[in-house]
């Protein structure tokens, strides 16, 4: 040490690089310690703003602003809330909050997610995580729809609820707690149930903006309004993720993101994918789904007591036309897990940071064959019932669509001969020889149209060699099934082709 102070003290031009060094050090220190000392102020006045704002004499709060029954917290809250979303909130204050984001997603991505607008369909254990990360993650306007009210039972799954919210709507206790944790995001309140006729207004664009939805989440555990939804988004190209079942599950290593085509069969995936299916959507629709299989000793759908079917139809019972009545058994934690893959899902969509999920499966082609195999069929039925003519069948159309294909191929069939159970070469034949004529003529000349009178439930799934074999003994044989095929298969056969028959009317 000595040496080198020796050196320093021989050479001026040492001397002078060391104290150019010596002062950039305190230099810097010095900025870091006023940049430090600066933004405790700012974050002091802040609190002391707050501290002070339920005295500045600003009155009662609307019903979705803080109940009359708010407490000074809340009352502080919804009031610095309102300053944030008019601009009055440092900025810088803001991008410290959301630091760790904007080093993740890059500070473009930070900006798009700041930008965006989301709408969450759903406030319950699947919703309610979904918002409350969102929120926290930047998203600055949010729409929340949803009809229904925290109870005691929602508080086990709940992301915000308290036993001070029981009582009331889950969209307003959602923004009443979240202005707490982010204040300068902007609420819109939809407090009804979604259906399809409403839909239009609900998924509007922001009124002040007029920009449309960069995200729609459904976290919505009725089947038949998650179906409106999902077909709306679709058909209207608004970009959806579905969150499928989380009750009954107990496994988070199971939860997989993927292609609507791809999720498994836990009972609200399965219902929404068959409906989706005879509507024509097959694919193109990211879902949250678990994998996990029941078991013995799992918690399974409680079956809804006898006392109650005594009371009326089972549709009659619920607190709405057309909603659940049974109780879903629920571990808090699931919806949790649901909620927030949701979320990343979402995040990472907007910001384009890189993400994929499972593909849909490649079945177009396996649908196609399938959809010529029924075309085939008919045409060849029609000939037989008319003595031979070719002719007759010229032009001849059959009521069948890709997404019927594949409702009949992969939902009820699983993609397996009915008779066999084999994989490989399948067609779609009738499984019963039809009494009068399949030709249903509309027209004359120019105009004349030819139908087949087919029905989803007049066809099962065999290899092509055993619906030859069925064609040619059955379909313009003189036999019946059950002269051929053994009494277990018929009856296999006919309580599928009866399960069917329920679904026809989504088509």
């Amino acid at each position: 040490m000595a040496s080198l102070l020796d050196r320093v003290n021989a050479n001026p031009r040492l001397q002078l690089a060391t104290t150019a060094a010596v002062s950039g050090v305190v230099v810097a220190s010095t900025i870091l310690g006023f940049q430090k000392l600066q933004k405790a102020r700012r974050i002091s006045e802040l609190k002391r703003s707050i501290n002070s704002l339920a005295e500045d004499g600003e009155g009662n709060l609307d019903s979705f602003g803080g109940a009359s029954n708010s407490d000074k917290e809340d009352i502080r809250d919804a009031i610095l809330a309102r300053r944030a979303q008019a601009g009055d909130y440092d900025e810088e204050l803001i991008l410290e909050q959301l630091a760790r984001n904007a080093v993740f997603l890059t500070p473009e991505g930070l900006d798009k997610l700041r930008g965006a607008f989301v709408i969450i369909v759903g406030c319950g254990g699947v919703g309610s995580h979904c918002t409350a990360a969102l929120a926290r993650s930047g998203v600055s306007r949010i729409r929340l729809i949803d009809f229904d009210q925290v109870t005691l039972s929602s508080l086990n799954r709940h992301a915000v609820a308290t036993l001070a919210d029981v009582g009331i709507p889950k969209v307003q206790c959602l923004r009443r707690r979240l202005l707490a944790i982010a204040p300068w995001v902007h609420f819109d309140l939809r407090q009804e149930k979604f259906w399809e006729e409403a839909a239009e207004p609900l998924l509007a664009p922001w009124e002040e903006t007029g920009q449309k939805p960069d995200f729609i989440v459904d976290a919505i555990d009725n089947i038949d309004t998650k179906v409106a939804l999902l077909k709306f988004c679709h058909d209207n190209k608004l970009p959806v993720i579905s969150a499928m079942g989380a009750g009954c599950k107990s496994d988070p290593t199971r939860i997989v993101v993927g292609d609507i085509g791809t999720s498994t069969d836990d009972g609200l995936s399965r219902s929404t994918r068959r409906r989706l299916k005879l509507m024509g959507v097959t694919k193109g629709i990211p879902t949250v789904y678990s994998t996990e299989k029941t078991a013995e000793g799992k918690a399974e759908l409680l079956p809804l007591p006898e006392d109650e079917f005594r009371k009326g139809q089972v549709g009659d019972l619920g607190v709405l036309p057309d909603f659940r009545v049974r109780i879903l058994p629920v571990l808090g934690t699931m919806p949790a897990v649901f909620g927030y893959t949701v979320a990343n899902h979402v995040i990472l969509a907007l910001t384009g940071y890189p993400h994929d999920y499972l593909p849909a499966k490649g079945r177009e082609k396996m649908y196609d064959g399938l959809l010529a195999s029924v075309q085939g069929s008919e045409e060849k039925i029609l000939r037989h019932q008319t003595g031979g003519d070719a002719s007759i069948s010229v032009g001849l159309k059959t009521p069948i669509t890709t997404g019927d294909i594949a409702f009949l191929a992969e939902e009820i069939y699983k993609g397996r001969s009915v008779i066999t159970g084999l994989t490989t070469r399948l067609v779609l034949i009738r499984w019963r020889k039809p009494a009068d004529s399949i030709l249903i003529k509309i027209g004359k000349g120019h105009n004349k149209q030819k139908s087949s009178n087919l029905k989803l439930c007049d066809l099962v799934l065999m290899t092509k060699e055993e619906g030859s074999r069925h064609d040619k003994m059955i379909l313009r044989g003189e036999k019946q099934p059950e002269d051929i095929y053994d009494p277990e298969i018929v009856a296999k056969v006919e309580q599928t082709l009866k399960e069917i028959a329920l679904y026809e009317k989504y088509r």
